[in-house]
């Protein structure tokens, strides 16, 4: 009888391996052709302002370089790729019009203080816990649908949002 219970709950935690793993798969990594997406997330923003900035990782597994050239929502007027410059001790943050490279074999982070999405305009304050629904567009592996999970205001990203990975 010990036997049995060591064993049921041996499978049952084996299974609950299973679902966190999947469930990982499912919100954190995505693939689109060549493009592996993970880890997009956002912080959340008092009511009314004017700005949110996105984060995510974009993996060019292919031979091929890629192009992110935009990235579409409802929940912002509209959202812009930048990228913070620092030139001396002046930081400098641009608008990438002709969108963000990925080279072929490369990771590219957006994260604070370098490239990063600016979601101009939002519709309603990012509230921690909450997910934003986005599309992002590739030149080659085209339109992937990500959802950016929103961390607390002072999230810096260094805590990759799970404690499981």
């Amino acid at each position: 009888m010990k036997e049995y219970h060591a064993m049921k709950k041996m499978m049952f935690t084996a299974l609950l391996a299973i679902v966190v793993v999947a469930g990982c798969a499912r919100h954190d990594h995505q693939r689109a052709g060549d493009m592996e997406i993970s880890v997009a997330w956002s912080r959340a923003t008092p009511p009314g302002a004017p700005v949110a900035g996105g984060f995510v990782t974009l993996r060019n597994r292919g031979t091929a370089d890629e192009r992110l050239l935009a990235v579409e929502t409802d929940a912002a007027q509209r959202v812009e790729i930048h990228e913070v410059r620092h030139e001396g001790d002046v930081a400098q943050m641009r608008q990438m019009d002709a969108g963000l490279p990925v080279p072929a074999g490369q990771t590219v982070v957006l994260e604070p203080g370098g490239y990063h999405l600016m979601f101009i305009g939002p519709q309603v304050a990012f509230e921690e816990g909450a997910r934003v629904a986005t599309t992002l567009v590739f030149e080659h592996a085209g339109r992937v649908p990500v959802e950016f999970e929103v961390r607390a205001l002072a999230a810096t990203g260094a805590e990759a949002g799970h404690a499981h990975h």
